[in-house]
């Protein structure tokens, strides 16, 4: 794969060098030329939500390595973590506290969302970022989007624009923990005013912060074009190869205090008679995930256009590890004697391995006039993954091992569609009302064993889940311009999701999830002039259902959840920006909300007997839900000189529902540097340099991890027990680097 992608690139590369010796013939049809849009599913300033742009400029700007969830991190009710404690490796985005399963994600409108997980696993899309025209965050329900669920927030990235000229770039990063990036970009700009061909080849490689988080991050970015006057199209593969060091287990109080902050239980094998730890050097995640895009976008007229869009992504990979005392019979093995004893546990070393294909198709067919914009579009899509593991080592195993023997393997597939139809209206001068209906039908299916181990059957757990769904998600409102600086918007919004694979296989056996149901009540107001913007956002999402995270991890270090019949997130988002004099601006946002369930009740189990113990908490904070969230900018752009001081303050959270002191991430306030100095030398039409310090006043914090509780009984009373894991974040670390453009 890697090597016809380089081949494919050289040959794009010489293709850049003849263009950029010809002009082309016809340069008034270049200027006319259409750029492919898929925009039926993005927020336009008459439409009454909250939403949030970013340009390419902001996206270069900081992208010197770290992951996109970083990039758009102070984007209002936002927050990122880090397994690694950088920023690069397995990093995750929460937005209004709901985390990344319930963020819709879309690459030109094509679903980005794993079909079972309805994560966006960003490590196996390395450096996207520099192939990224722009990105809208949608907070709230959002517009009628493809594939999973809006649950809080929804995210459309564009991905990058064709450019008119040839040109190449370099750019390379390398600082802190053993940090480097290197990118290369190229593209041949218009031939034969038709045509143009556009690349990217990345590699990331950083050891992290952790001990052993060591990630290795490569990906390319491949696009052709072809335009026409009315009508354009455009093939898009872009792929990334990641190998991490697994670093999921977080680490308590107790580890921190004695083995220090970057402690990294993770593939522990045993202690030497020094006390000398050694761990499994193969503990890693290794993934290859290709996308695929066909795009198709042709105007009528000036009034009606229809966009297509093709997909197939393909996934491939596998994480193995160093397990303890593991039970035999749970990886269909057989006793063995050792020294005259029979062994039923042993150390060993297991493969879990996935290979799954997701494919289908995008529309959207547009009209717009002076009044009114509409839009008629929908998607289909299906999924097939097979899930597998195998046993590659037993410590001091007496038999045959087969290289292929599998002790578990199960299927998941499922079908996604939805339809939608939505209108845009001016209903009277600078009044607009929005409606918006969705249609969306979900067959979902899992079949094989688990890899769990059901102790009641003394066999794997049986996994056959038969599921579908058919929800019915409208929306309306109104958005009134008042003048040329004054505008306030109002909507309701209802959105359903359905539950992911984990809440099926790693909940309580005898409970199926349910789906769950959002209504969205949003009123908003937005003052903007020349110099200063500003705006506030009031938001009630009352949700039935709400399928929450409990703080507890699954043995991969994938949080649980519980179906919670009654729970709401309510805030109010600030946001203001001014542009000063000599160069400065500011731009600020901050979140303050309120997260809470009703009525919680805890349930916990006696570690010996397994009684049951209810605990009724009334109202509770939802869990990874700060009550304030603040985010400041400070910059300042003169002759190519660029400053720019983010500072981000988080409140206090708890890793679980219950309030427990000893769950609690405490609040924490990170600054961070940026410096760049923009300049030209000959034969070069520019060069960036700069450096980027981060978390500049050195703060010791976590802004992730697990957390859970039990009980044990001692003459008769009950002792309740609390843990929890904290994700350590890095110190104070720098990246500096280096752009040149030709």
């Amino acid at each position: 794969m890697i090597k016809r992608t380089l081949s494919a690139c050289f040959i794009m590369a010489a293709a850049t060098v003849c263009a950029q010796t010809h002009t082309p013939n016809d340069t008034m049809q270049t200027i006319g030329l259409q750029e492919i849009e898929v925009m039926s599913i993005r927020a336009t300033e008459t439409t009454p939500i909250a939403y949030t742009n970013i340009d390419e400029e902001k996206i270069r700007k900081y992208n010197a390595g770290v992951d996109l969830p970083y990039l758009v991190s102070m984007t209002p009710s936002a927050i990122t973590t880090s397994d690694a404690g950088t920023g690069i490796g397995y990093t995750t985005l929460r937005v209004r506290g709901t985390d990344g399963t319930r963020i819709n994600v879309t690459a030109n409108g094509i679903p980005v969302n794993d079909s079972e997980s309805h994560t966006v696993f960003w490590v196996n899309l390395p450096d996207l970022a520099s192939s990224l025209k722009d990105v809208q965050i949608q907070r709230g329900v959002g517009t009628s989007t493809n594939g999973a669920g809006s649950f809080g927030a929804s995210m459309n990235l564009s991905t990058s624009k064709m450019s008119m000229n040839p040109y190449s770039e370099l750019n390379f990063s390398a600082g802190s923990f053993g940090t480097h990036k290197e990118t290369l970009k190229f593209g041949t700009g218009i031939i034969g005013g038709h045509w143009a061909f556009d690349a990217r080849l990345s590699n990331i490689s950083s050891d992290g912060y952790i001990e052993r988080a060591a990630a290795d991050l490569k990906s390319y970015y491949l696009q052709a074009a072809y335009y026409a006057e009315n009508s354009s199209i455009k093939l898009i593969t872009f792929a990334g190869n990641e190998e991490t060091y697994h670093a999921w287990n977080y680490a308590s109080k107790e580890e921190m205090r004695e083995y220090g902050r970057r402690y990294n239980s993770c593939g522990y094998m045993y202690s030497d008679e020094n006390g000398k730890a050694h761990y499994y050097k193969d503990q890693t995640d290794n993934y290859i995930q290709s996308n695929y895009q066909l795009l198709f976008d042709h105007h009528f007229n000036n009034n009606m256009s229809l966009n297509v869009g093709l997909h197939y992504t393909k996934g491939d990979g596998y994480y193995q590890e160093y397990k303890s005392g593991r039970k035999l019979v749970e990886y269909a093995l057989v006793p063995y004697i050792h020294n005259g004893e029979s062994v039923k546990k042993s150390d060993l070393v297991r493969r879990k391995a996935m290979d799954n294909h997701f494919g289908g198709g995008v529309f959207s067919l547009s009209y717009k006039n002076s009044r009114i914009n509409a839009t008629f579009g929908g998607a289909f899509n299906n999924y097939d993954g097979e899930h597998f593991g195998k046993v590659l080592w037993v410590k001091n195993y007496i038999g045959n091992l087969n290289a292929d023997h599998e002790y578990y393997r199960n299927n998941g597939s499922k079908s996604d569609g939805n339809i939608y139809i939505k209108a845009d209206y001016n209903i009277l001068k600078g009044v607009n009302i929005y409606a918006d209906l969705q249609y969306r039908h979900i067959d979902y299916k899992i079949k094989g064993n688990n890899d769990k181990w059901n102790d009641a059957s003394e066999n794997l757990q049986r996994l056959d889940i038969d599921e579908s769904f058919d929800f019915f998600n409208p929306k309306a409102g109104v958005l009134w311009r008042i003048d040329n600086n004054n505008r306030i918007f109002g909507s309701v919004s209802m959105a359903h999701k359905e539950p992911t694979r984990n809440n099926y296989t790693d909940g309580k056996l005898e409970v199926r999830p349910k789906a769950e149901r959002l209504i969205d009540y949003e009123l908003g107001y937005t003052f903007a002039n020349k110099r200063f913007q500003a705006g506030v956002n009031l938001y009630y999402m009352d949700y039935k259902d709400q399928l929450i995270l409990t703080g507890e991890l699954n043995e991969i270090g994938e949080p649980l959840a519980d179906n919670i019949p009654d729970s709401y997130r309510t805030g109010i988002e600030l946001m203001a920006s001014l542009k000063l004099p000599f160069g400065l601006s500011w731009d600020a946002n901050t979140t303050f909300s309120r997260n809470r369930i009703k009525n919680f009740k805890e349930v916990l189990y006696d570690d010996d007997t397994y009684e049951r113990w209810d605990i009724n908490h009334g109202n509770t904070q939802i869990a990874f839900s700060p009550d304030i969230i603040t985010n400041s900018i400070l910059g300042y752009n003169n002759k190519g000189l660029s400053l720019s001081l983010h500072t981000q303050y988080v409140g206090k959270q708890y890793m679980s529902n219950a309030q427990q002191k000893e769950h609690k991430l405490d609040a924490y306030f990170v600054s961070n540097l940026y410096t760049s100095y923009t300049f030209k030398i000959n034969s070069v039409k520019s060069v960036t340099i700069g450096a980027n310090i981060y978390n500049l006043f050195n703060e010791e914090y976590e802004n992730n991890g697990y957390a859970g509780s039990g009980y044990y009984t001692d003459n008769g009373e009950k002792i309740r027990y609390n843990y929890a894991g904290y994700a350590a974040q890095a110190g104070t670390n720098f990246l500096a680097h280096i752009s040149i453009q030709f």
